[in-house]
């Protein structure tokens, strides 16, 4: 028996009994259930917290469209209002310039019977 072939000899010998006296192995790490629970209760409530603020800028932005569509309504009723005084003020200016209207002659107030 070599040197070498002893040495590998005795490191099996130590790993039957799960006592390695040479080499350290990693161990895996796993979480225990109680960690597990409390992992996933944290991330519920950063998605319940998530779907919260969402559903407020939602709210917020039907707020600001409601609004908005309540000054779109008021402003188109205004321009119509607008509107109809300026062509109300446009038909007077147009029938007093108007080449009838330069035709027409003054009428003399005359007696009336009373």
């Amino acid at each position: 028996m070599t040197y070498s072939s002893s040495i590998s000899t005795s490191k099996r010998r130590f790993e039957s009994r799960h006592r390695n006296a040479v080499s350290m192995r990693e161990q895996a790490r796993v979480l225990g259930p109680i960690t597990n629970t409390v992992l996933l209760l944290v991330l519920a409530c950063l998605l319940g917290l998530f779907y919260l603020s969402q559903v407020t800028k939602v709210n917020a932005n039907g707020y600001k469209i409601d609004s908005l569509q309540k000054e779109y309504s008021s402003l188109q009723k205004e321009n119509e209002e607008l509107e109809l005084s300026a062509a109300k003020l446009q038909s007077l200016d147009r029938v007093a310039s108007s080449d009838e209207a330069n035709k027409l002659v003054a009428v003399t107030p005359t007696k009336t019977i009373r």
